[in-house]
């Protein structure tokens, strides 16, 4: 398996040879193929690379997604098809790819991340796609589909996207995915106000957890979206027939999205730094409120305990001449406790003068 651009292979698997991912996220392969020009559009959905290929008329752009990467024999046709590299074939199913773009002689392979939120924070897809004269495909691994607006733009010619070429298709596809992010931003900074309201007004246990959610699916979040950004930037800057000059305008907005994304990740990473210290101060002030209630209070009760101690003793009236006179004294044990509150009363308005309560 590939992870993070190292490759790995089971012993007894022969070098080059293609393997299914050991997690499978659907169960069937799905394939859509979408051939358009400036006229016209045919569009199919089919279960099979034979089918999918034998139905293709020719228009000037066929775009053909496949959902699902168990099935190795749909990956090894459409390689075989259109010519793809067999190392750019084996990083399609080794799903821990960091993004990246490699140019081939005559395609470029392109792998980007897609993150889903679930409970568990988020969860990372891998996107692939080959770029070629005439041609797109891409490769996801489950079926939430975020292709659906660019599809919407082609099935209705809105804007340039059905009068440019596959270049323009790839450009459309990168632009989404990266746009992407930012619903994902909209929610993590959403929970970062809830988590700085709470922080202030009632942090508990449960607080510090989910800041540090917050922190890891940032981190997530920063992991993908700064090496897209050097993706995006590498399509602008190639040197390759297959991406022509009016595209790389468009590409180079779709890398200004990207730096706005880093910006904001940076900005969302720091705020979660800053909760993580305001929740710690926050603790540390309480801690210290309660301390100043117990050292109140000891305060009041050192004198008073003072004075137990010294009536509590045991005195013999009769064989010691330093007897206290109130032992023997009727109104003793009442003026006793009439100190004692004075004492006590006197303390807590003392305290209270110099605003210790």
């Amino acid at each position: 398996m590939v992870r993070f651009g190292k490759r790995f292979s089971k012993p007894g698997t022969a070098p080059g040879t293609l393997r299914a991912p050991e997690v499978r996220r659907v169960e069937e392969t799905s394939i859509g193929i979408m051939e358009y020009g400036p006229e016209r559009l045919d569009e199919w959905r089919v279960g099979s690379v034979e089918e999918a290929l034998a139905r293709r008329s020719g228009l000037a752009v066929t775009w053909i997604d496949v959902v699902g990467l168990h099935d190795v024999e749909v990956l090894q046709q459409l390689g075989e098809t259109f010519g793809l590299h067999q190392l750019a074939l084996e990083d399609v199913l080794n799903t821990g790819q960091r993004p990246k773009v490699e140019a081939y002689e005559d395609h470029l392979f392109i792998v980007m991340r897609l993150l889903h939120p679930n409970d568990d924070g988020l969860e990372s897809e891998q996107i692939s796609i080959f770029l070629g004269k005439g041609f797109v495909l891409t490769f996801q691994e489950i079926p939430e589909d975020v292709f659906e607006s660019v599809r919407e733009r082609i099935r209705h010619g809105r804007g340039r996207i059905r009068r440019m070429g596959s270049d323009y298709l790839a450009y459309a596809l990168i632009d989404s995915l990266v746009d992407h992010f930012f619903p994902v931003l909209e929610d993590l900074g959403a929970r970062l106000e809830e988590l700085e309201e709470e922080v202030i007004e009632d942090p508990d246990r449960k607080t510090v957890g989910k800041i540090h959610t917050a922190r890891k699916d940032l981190l997530v979040l920063r992991r993908a979206a700064w090496p897209e950004r050097e993706v995006v930037s590498a399509l602008e800057r190639q040197d390759t027939p297959l991406i022509g000059k009016e595209t790389r305008v468009f590409l180079r907005d779709a890398y200004d999205h990207s730096v706005q994304i880093l910006d904001m990740v940076e900005t969302y990473r720091d705020l979660a730094t800053s909760l993580l210290d305001l929740y710690l101060s926050t603790v540390s002030n309480r801690m210290n409120e309660v301390m100043k209630v117990l050292t109140v209070l000891a305060s009041i009760f050192i004198p008073l305990t003072f004075l137990a101690g010294i009536y509590g003793m045991n005195f013999d009236r009769e064989a010691s001449p330093w007897n206290m006179p109130e032992l023997g004294w009727y109104w003793g044990y009442p003026l006793f406790w009439a100190a004692c509150l004075v004492l006590a009363g006197a303390l807590l308005l003392l305290f209270k003068r110099k605003d210790w309560l």
